[in-house]
């Protein structure tokens, strides 16, 4: 990693342990004696005051941190402070041009864990700008784009603290990073500040935590665990506790901010509904604990009203249960599959036999009568995840997992049955489901290493949430599936979605109490449709894109009224996303912010509070953060012209 650093090396006070109640990382926090040394970074002590200033500080601006401030600051964190340079810069002439880690980028970088340990990159790669990319035989220069200016390398809640004092004190835009999954460009931010909290990673097992209604085991750690090592931690005590099915996520962070889906969402609930206390850094700069007794509105609403915006958590205490079981089986059906060898490899089976149709009619039957079945998977706690792919030259490839929890085979071959019968009734000679697997949840039977990564991407996620009341109307029904067909035959994307169904009852308590989309507790289907795109795209060709793509989404909302979407894989442009994203919630999650942060310190891209604010695109890519953050619907005024 070619990380810039300041020259100021402070010695970094040796971390004990803390009291019960907090990880380590937690225990050194920022005092008001550090603050009287440099007072830039100061709690704000009750003073409601917000800058009048029209736009966030930038480079270059006259309000911009001097070159003493970023020194002070540092010295205040103990040398914590970045200025990173950009990886891809290894591949443009300049100082930082070198051919070896250039080769790495282009050639393996997607398959280590690269890019998860970068303190600047996010795996998509359009909300920056696509100012800066890895290749072989570069033209032009790299510019930093949508990049944030400094980093906070956080490893303790005091780095973070004096991070947030510091840019609300100096006017300056401020971002929150992880591991880096984000879609929609929440984790960019030109001439920005960036708490990096991907090392705020400490685990501890809690065999006994009681907290009002719940007196169990349970497990506390801090927001940067990523999700193979709580996979890890679960081998280790034999637990099981809710997380995602992609191990490079944090088990914190993002993901759950705004729910949080995976194997057990149908049995257990979302990520979001696990929390039974939140360690948290409010606008103010202060430390708090938030539960259902204490900062009970932080509480409510750091479970699924959104990330980046309210405050930044450090840590959480979650549910643990005992060893989960899933018994899971496979269905693959291809139509119109290429004859070469070659083609045909892709059609191959997750752990079952394809079943080939040659009839584009009969295709859409086949996966029509299984998406009839998924209201049964979430009515039995089970989840599923499937994909669409549209191959050209009227080929396409249906592949489909199904999970059931605490189920065994010979249950989960009956809740199958039907599933066969009515293929064999609709005249499919499909391969029946006979191999039905029992397995500990995904990766929790063993310890394993860290994962790779996966490349840079410039897709953009449009996502819905389908309602039960899609599938008590065949009349409904059918129309909904139509507009799922249209949208991969003839928009030709690619199509994703899962079974699930994180209802009240799997919510439990403290759950069902969270500010979490209620469109999730009434939905059988998380439906995306992804764009096929390189991360070359241009900006003319991303605006072109995005006006086909919302000529097909218009009609899923049509057919889902009052229904929403998962903001983590949602769509950036979502028209109302207000009510899309957050539903009846949002006024009250407004409320929440203006109280908790009246500085608009926290902004993030589709965030409550966040039209408050927009970004000024330089690039012209919909919704880059490649620009100066100002107050929305402002006149601004460039060499005495208004623009």
């Amino acid at each position: 990693m070619h990380i810039r650093s300041f020259g100021v090396v402070l010695s970094v006070a040796l971390l004990t342990s803390g009291a019960y109640g907090k990880l380590k990382f937690e225990s050194v926090q920022l005092a008001d004696e550090d603050a009287a040394m440099f007072p830039a970074i100061s709690f704000a002590k009750g003073d409601n005051k917000t800058s009048e200033a029209e736009c966030r500080a930038f480079p270059g601006s006259p309000d911009w941190p001097s070159v003493p401030d970023w020194d002070n600051f540092n010295a205040s964190i103990s040398g914590a402070l970045l200025y990173p340079v950009i990886p891809a810069a290894a591949c443009y002439p300049g100082p930082d041009r070198d051919a070896t880690k250039c080769d790495f980028l282009v050639r393996s970088a997607s398959t280590s864990h690269f890019y998860i340990d970068d303190p600047l990159m996010t795996l998509t790669q359009w909300p920056q700008g696509n100012t800066c990319l890895p290749a072989l035989n570069t033209t032009g220069n790299c510019t930093r784009g949508g990049f944030p200016e400094f980093v906070v390398n956080a490893t303790t809640v005091k780095h973070v603290q004096a991070a947030v004092n510091f840019a609300r004190n100096k006017n300056i835009r401020l971002i929150i990073k992880n591991k880096g999954h984000d879609f929609g460009g929440r984790s960019l931010g030109a001439g920005s500040l960036s708490i990096w909290v991907h090392h705020l990673d400490e685990f501890e097992y809690l065999p006994r935590f009681k907290k009002v209604k719940y007196n169990g085991p349970a497990a506390r750690y801090g927001t940067g665990l990523e999700q193979f090592e709580l996979f890890n931690n679960m081998a280790r005590y034999n637990i099981t506790m809710v997380g995602s099915g992609v191990r490079t996520i944090s088990a914190n962070g993002g993901w759950f901010a705004h729910g949080g889906h995976g194997h057990l969402t149908s049995l257990y609930g979302l990520g979001s509904d696990q929390a039974l206390e939140l360690g948290v850094v409010t606008a103010d700069g202060e430390y708090v604990v938030a539960d259902e007794e204490e900062n009970t509105d932080l509480f409510y609403a750091l479970r699924g009203g959104g990330p980046s915006t309210y405050g930044v958590v450090v840590s959480v205490v979650v549910k643990a249960y005992p060893p989960t079981t899933l018994s899971s089986s496979s269905l693959s059906i291809a139509c119109n599959p290429p004859a070469d060898t070659n083609s045909r490899a892709q059609f191959a089976p997750i752990s079952t036999a394809t079943n080939f149709v040659n009839n584009t009619n009969r295709f859409w039957e086949a996966v029509n009568i299984y998406f009839r079945y998924k209201e049964t998977i979430v009515n039995n706690s089970g989840v599923d995840w499937d994909y669409l792919y549209p191959l050209g030259s009227g080929s396409f490839s249906f592949r489909v997992r199904i999970t059931y929890p605490n189920t065994t085979a010979e249950r989960a071959a009956e809740l199958l049955q039907p599933l066969y019968d009515n293929y064999v009734k609709a005249g499919f000679n499909f391969l029946p489901f006979n191999r039905i697997e029992t397995i500990p949840t995904p990766y929790a039977s063993r310890i394993s290493p860290p994962p790779s990564s996966n490349g840079l991407a410039a897709s953009r996620y449009r996502s819905r949430l389908l309602p039960h009341a899609n599938w008590a109307s065949d009349d409904l029904f059918n129309k909904t599936m139509a507009a799922i067909r249209e949208s991969v035959e003839v928009g030709g994307y690619n199509f994703h979605s899962l079974a699930l169904g994180p209802s009240p009852r799997a919510a439990g308590w403290p759950g069902r109490g969270s500010s979490v989309n209620p469109a999730w507790r009434h939905a059988v289907l998380h439906a995306c449709l992804m764009t096929q795109q390189g991360v070359s795209l241009t900006a003319q060709a991303a605006r072109d894109e995005e006006a086909r793509i919302q000529g097909y989404l218009s009609r899923w909302r049509e057919l889902t009224p009052g229904a929403g979407a998962y903001l983590n894989e949602g769509d950036p442009g979502e028209p109302d996303w207000q009510q899309g994203f957050y539903g009846s919630n949002y006024g009250e999650l407004l409320r929440i912010k203006k109280e908790r942060d009246p500085w608009g310190v926290f902004w993030a891209t589709t965030t409550v509070g966040s039209e408050a604010w927009e970004v000024r695109v330089v690039d012209g890519y919909p919704r880059s953060q490649n620009g100066r953050l100002c107050r929305a619907g402002k006149t601004r005024v460039v060499e005495g012209r208004s623009l």
